[in-house]
């Protein structure tokens, strides 16, 4: 009776650890699959946020348009005339069309994408652009930005930093914003080829400053 009350007893302690394990593991699941929903789901908001309105562009003009996208994607914008940042949708300052031009985009943290990229056509003022961890930001955005012809003439400041995909390529495509005066490139760990990247950008711009923290 003894080893069949302690056979018994292990087969049930078996049991309860088994079902305690499989209740464990259908909650892993639960939240991976969850997990996976949320970032799909946000993926998709994202790319929402990111959609170009060319009809409102035309009504409220490029600057508003563009302000409007940045903001309602997390970045902040400075407008010609303010030291302040603007990071507030409903607080975009209002007036005549054409009034307010954005002079500097802080895109940290935000979730710009390429598909957005359109909103920076028609600005004409903008001088500084800052790219700090930008989870979306990839070659092809620094591509795109580089060869908008108002941004090649106004941009003199730009950072790029954590952007984990950015490359050279990205990098050196920056060339073309011919009024480039200081670059700051920190923690880009796409960048495989420091000394060349380097080089192709100081020889197209010779007085462009670049400050390096790639270590």
């Amino acid at each position: 009776m003894r080893s069949e009350e302690t056979v018994l007893n292990v087969n049930s302690e078996v049991c309860w650890r088994t079902a305690d394990n499989m209740r464990l593991l259908s909650r892993a699941v639960r939240c991976a699959v969850g997990q996976r929903n949320r970032r799909q789901f946000w993926g998709w908001l994202n790319a929402v946020f990111n959609k170009v309105d060319y009809e409102r562009i035309k009504a409220v003009g490029p600057d508003r348009a563009a302000a409007e996208w940045l903001l309602r994607c997390g970045a902040k914008v400075r407008f010609q005339g303010f030291e302040r940042w603007h990071f507030d949708y409903n607080g975009i300052p209002t007036g005549p069309l054409g009034r307010y031009k954005i002079q500097g985009i802080d895109a940290t943290e935000s979730c710009i994408m390429y598909r957005g990229f359109d909103h920076l056509d028609g600005l004409k003022f903008l001088e500084e652009i800052k790219f700090n961890k930008c989870i979306y930001i990839e070659d092809t955005c620094l591509e795109r930005l580089s060869s908008i012809k108002n941004l090649q003439e106004s941009v003199y400041m730009m950072e790029v930093v954590s952007c984990g995909n950015v490359t050279d390529k990205g990098i050196i495509a920056l060339h073309r914003l011919k009024n480039l005066e200081y670059l700051f490139l920190s923690d880009l760990p796409g960048i495989s080829d420091r000394e060349t990247t380097v080089e192709r950008l100081q020889t197209a711009l010779p007085r462009l400053e670049i400050a390096l923290d790639l270590d």
